[in-house]
């Protein structure tokens, strides 16, 4: 996993409240194993016509959108079923951070897990990136997870929410297994230092 410290990116919106993994990638992809192609189904009823030509007028579809790596999305994001296959998805597209005034619990969860940054701001603020993104669809942001601060166009700074473990293996670029894996030493002093509570516990056999 690729370590997030701060980064700037081109903010692109699908401004829809609610939307579900079913949304993000339909049940049909699930049927792979490897992450490789997923991207191909991000958002597919909405980014392709019926006969399979892209639609022009969903946003992620746009000329000024190519090279976006902020999703800026409604409330709920993710909701419904959980699937690993969305965060994969969106990852697989390019997009580094997902903006949104909240998450669905499962899928926040499993986004941090892979190094999708899922960044929740205010309605304020929300409105405040939606109007920047209408007047320049080249409209970019910065992040700085370290501080936990996305910068606005114009420089404002607003502070967003994350989980202190969830941060410490983003920045370090670790998932939870290496930061397990990290801490061989500790773990082999500890059980060093410790008593085998099976062979404490266990009683005396009488000779």
């Amino acid at each position: 996993m690729e370590p997030i410290t701060t980064f700037s990116g081109k903010a692109v919106a699908v401004a829809i409240n609610d939307i579900d993994t079913d949304q993000i990638i339909p049940a049909r992809w699930l049927k792979v194993t490897d992450k490789s192609g997923l991207a191909d189904g991000l958002f597919e009823a909405w980014r392709y016509l019926a006969d399979g030509t892209p639609n022009p007028d969903f946003p992620l579809n746009r000329p000024a959108a190519a090279g976006a790596s902020v999703l800026v999305a409604g409330r709920n994001f993710g909701c419904g079923s959980s699937r690993e296959h969305a965060p994969w998805a969106l990852q697989g597209y390019g997009f580094k951070a997902v903006i949104a005034p909240s998450f669905a619990d499962i899928f926040r969860g499993n986004s941090l897990k892979i190094g999708l940054l899922p960044i929740v701001i205010d309605e304020e603020t929300y409105h405040e990136l939606l109007s920047h993104i209408a007047e320049d669809p080249e409209t970019t942001v910065s992040v700085d997870l370290p501080n936990q601060r996305l910068v606005l166009p114009g420089g404002r700074a607003v502070s967003f929410p994350i989980d202190s473990f969830a941060r410490h293996c983003l920045v370090h670029g670790v998932d939870q297994l290496g930061f397990i894996q990290q801490q061989d030493e500790a773990i082999a002093a500890y059980e060093a230092a410790t008593p085998d509570p099976v062979n404490t516990l266990r009683p005396a056999v009488a000779g």
